[in-house]
């Protein structure tokens, strides 16, 4: 896959709200994933594969670098919003990514409506943050990928003890 064609399948809040209709009038079972992304890992990589198991499109919603810093500090993110974007895009489970500024992934579940909301394993069935909202729309929650052992935090304190 060539960079124009990454770039075009990170797309923008408008472009979501046509493409995930049409998602839907062609019948096709729609997953949603989410995260920061920030340092791409191989618990990001097992948590996407099993998520689009669940479905016909995998949707990746990001946070913003003004999210992320509103949730984590303004130390983070390490990785600008769209190189994220671009690195998840060129996975080849993802057939989709946006980028959102919020600090909850709720509006873009009300735009897209997908069949699925994947979490990843640091969450249960009953802690996911969105679990309200996705009961009222009829989204059901995965927790998908392998035991949360990694974590970008993890990389970033490595990276300083044993290089700085």
């Amino acid at each position: 896959m060539n960079n124009t064609e990454l770039k075009k399948k990170i797309i923008g809040r408008e472009h979501l709200i046509s493409l995930s209709s049409r998602w839907h009038d062609k019948g096709k079972k729609i997953v949603l994933a989410n995260g920061l992304f920030d340092i791409l890992h191989v618990g990001h990589i097992r948590y996407l594969r099993e998520a689009r198991n669940y479905g016909d499109i995998l949707l990746v919603a990001i946070n913003s670098d003004k999210s992320v810093r509103a949730l984590r500090g303004e130390k983070k993110p390490i990785i600008n919003e769209q190189d994220r974007a671009y690195l998840v895009s060129g996975l080849e489970m993802v057939d989709y990514v946006t980028i959102f500024d919020e600090t909850s992934v709720e509006n873009i579940l009300r735009i897209v409506k997908p069949h699925v909301h994947a979490k990843g394993t640091d969450y249960t069935k009953d802690n996911v943050p969105e679990k309200e909202l996705a009961k009222e729309l009829g989204i059901e929650i995965i927790i998908a990928g392998d035991e949360k052992n990694h974590a970008t935090t993890d990389i970033i304190e490595y990276i300083v003890r044993n290089f700085c």
